[in-house]
């Protein structure tokens, strides 16, 4: 039995690293699936990919902190699929880093807006269309950043990421009654292309905070977030879930 047969997902942040891992899951597991991000080319070619493999998917792509585009990703999942089930709100970005007193209001917005904001955004229209289907599972993307960590040069990323921890309680807390389960989940460093953007000694360093001494793949995170959309973890709802080696207990 699939995982996620019959089910009806959004994922956001799809074009690349750990959205584009969670999305071919969710489609192996059976998920009829919207898949989200800026990148209309990458996009496309995840759809395709998917349908190749036997599995549905269909491509919108747009900006996450347009209110217009969080309603049409809904809108689109229901028109092409009759509803909505999981959503992983994954889309964000590390942002500029810097000093708070160095740092612009613009650059606090930017952040805040595309790693807090949008996920504000997509639950507003995303709740009401799970609610039709009797509940659902709404997931977002945090980090240990902001929540066990405090890494300098990186205040706005770990406010938007608390943040994200702070929306999941309380709306696990007011639509629990009604079958919705939300969740947050904490990745540690994941092996992205960003990721393989930085020179060795930045990338081992990164490494060794880890209790495992390793980053992450993207296909390891995603499993987790197959957990969190799926039936296995039906009484799981107002946590945050680490997947992260470690790195938030690590002293070594």
């Amino acid at each position: 039995m699939l995982a996620l047969a019959n089910k009806i997902a959004i994922v956001t942040g799809a074009s690349s690293g750990i959205g584009r891992a969670t999305a071919k899951l969710f489609a192996e597991e059976g998920a009829r699936l919207v898949i989200s991000a800026r990148r209309r080319a990458e996009l496309d070619a995840l759809a395709v990919e998917i349908e190749d493999a036997g599995g549905t998917a269909v491509a919108l792509a747009g900006d996450v902190t347009d209110e217009t585009y969080a309603k049409a990703l809904v809108e689109l999942a229901v028109g092409s699929f009759g509803g909505l089930d999981i959503a992983l709100n994954n889309a964000g970005s590390v942002g500029l880093m810097g000093s708070v007193p160095d740092m612009s209001a613009q650059t606090w917005h930017g952040t805040m807006d595309t790693n807090l904001t949008s996920a504000f955004l997509g639950a507003k229209y995303q709740i009401p269309a799970m609610l039709e289907r009797g509940g659902g599972s709404l997931i977002f993307t945090s980090s240990f950043v902001g929540y066990t960590a405090g890494m300098p040069g990186m205040a706005a990323y770990a406010a938007a990421k608390a943040g994200l921890i702070g929306l999941t309680q309380v709306l696990a807390a007011e639509y629990g009654p009604k079958g919705l389960r939300v969740n947050a989940l904490l990745p540690g460093g994941t092996d992205t292309p960003g990721a393989t953007t930085t020179t060795p000694e930045a990338r081992a360093f990164v490494e060794g905070l880890h209790a495992l001494k390793r980053m992450a793949q993207p296909q390891e995170i995603a499993r987790s977030a197959l957990y969190l959309a799926s039936d296995a973890s039906s009484f799981t709802t107002g946590t945050a879930l680490f997947a992260d080696g470690g790195v938030s207990i690590n002293r070594t």
